[in-house]
């Protein structure tokens, strides 16, 4: 039996834990034992902290090993350009995306806001936003080493660029520190293929966690909230990456989908893109044929940047806000809700509960109360599940623009049966 179980794919488990955890955790529940449902959480909690042990050493060590294998310094601008432009493109479709559909299923219609000054035991702190200026002028890093404790993937990611451009540039005498994060690269990946083999076990924990700690009558008055953010996170991977899979990378999207599965499974059992990082990488290369030199510099810049789950979060929140007060947003608070979302979901992957730290910065921008942060949090975990895999399916999505347009795609391998 374990031997079957070992050589399912790792999609597959993840599936089985999931659906058991469900079941187990609803029988609980039901039983009146949510208490040994939520005292689930030390394990899958182990299992996160095991999956984000990974995220510093990963992005710093590939993000180097991905610049010095890019020589000519022509082909690296032109590929960060390409990078860049795509990620920003698909961020604002994002945010659009939120708006229209908050707009036509009103999940804030008849909903009363709490006073966000009231605050909670769990409410968010509205001054921990950061704003654009803040972004900018931390990009880097006064101490790196400070930046990597604590786990600012922003500064790690800028330092990470300067280290490498500096390798290219000491030539020969830069050989063997190139050697080294192309040898500490493989390591890590070592690592994350053993990690993840835990993933089934940790995500069991983790959902029946989930279940356990919702109360239902939370979840039954904000439902159309979450079915709101579902919909629009599935037009976001279904009319704008597909439509730039079919029609600028003239590749299948079916085939796409099937090779990424692994990662959005990881996605949506831990809600964490930067700890499904080494699985996109993993998906990416073996399954997609993106070569490593553009996988190791596209994926680790798009699980800071590309937080387009979080942008469409953002779209949701001001229209839920101002159909709770009963405004109508002129077209103005429109477009400065779609530029305010695009740049603030630039530094969400850096921050706990990006969704809700975000939330006041777009909000404000258009004059909205806070009070919908309160409102959020107790079903964030859902929502962001599902935002973490639009996440993830856009860095792949990017990643596979950017090789095929520079010729590092191997279309043999796309087009093959994923790697088992």
């Amino acid at each position: 039996m374990w031997n079957g179980w070992k050589s399912m794919k790792l999609w597959k488990r993840i599936l089985i834990a999931f659906s058991l955890a469900i079941i187990f955790g609803a029988g609980l529940k039901a039983a009146g034992l949510s208490d040994i449902a939520i005292a689930m959480q030390p394990v899958g909690l182990v299992f996160i902290n095991a999956i984000k042990m990974l995220m510093v050493p990963i992005v710093f060590t590939t993000i180097v090993s991905g610049i010095t294998s890019l020589q000519d310094g022509r082909k690296l601008g032109r590929m960060g350009g390409k990078t860049l432009g795509l990620y920003f493109l698909t961020t604002a479709f994002a945010v659009l995306i939120g708006l229209i559909v908050g707009g036509i299923i009103e999940p804030g219609a008849g909903i009363t806001l709490p006073d966000a000054a009231s605050g909670g035991q769990n409410a968010p702190d509205p001054n921990a936003a950061i704003s654009v200026r803040d972004l900018l002028v931390g990009l880097i890093p006064a101490n790196p080493v400070a930046a990597m404790a604590d786990g600012n993937v922003l500064q790690i990611i800028v330092f990470a660029i300067f280290i490498g451009l500096s390798i290219n540039l000491a030539g020969k005498k830069g050989e063997p520190v190139k050697a080294f994060f192309d040898s500490a690269t493989e390591v890590i990946f070592k690592l994350v293929h053993m990690i993840m083999e835990l993933a089934p076990f940790g995500i069991f924990a983790l959902i029946i966690w989930v279940i356990g700690a919702l109360a239902v009558d939370e979840l039954v008055s904000l439902l159309w909230i979450v079915v709101a953010l579902y919909l629009a996170c599935f037009l976001q991977i279904g009319l704008v990456y597909t439509g730039l899979l079919t029609l600028a990378g003239r590749l299948h999207p079916i085939k796409f989908f099937r090779g990424i599965i692994d990662a959005q499974a990881v996605a949506f059992s831990t809600a964490t893109s930067a700890g499904t990082l080494p699985v996109t990488m993993s998906n990416v290369e073996d399954n997609l044929g993106v070569s490593k030199k553009i996988s190791s510099f596209v994926l680790p810049l798009g699980a800071t940047m590309n937080m387009d789950g979080t942008a469409i979060y953002m779209g949701i929140a001001a229209m839920f806000t101002a159909q709770a007060i009963g405004v109508d947003l002129s077209m103005a608070q429109y477009i400065t809700i779609i530029l305010t979302g695009t740049l603030a979901s630039i530094g969400a992957a850096s921050i706990p509960s990006a969704g809700l730290i975000l939330m006041p910065v777009v909000l404000s921008s258009v004059g909205l109360p806070l009070g919908a942060i309160i409102l959020f949090f107790p079903i964030d975990r859902l929502m962001d599940m599902m935002r973490t895999v639009t996440n993830v399916t856009g860095d792949a999505t990017i990643s596979v623009l950017v090789a095929k347009s520079e010729g590092e795609l191997d279309l043999d391998r796309f087009n093959a049966d994923p790697v088992e």
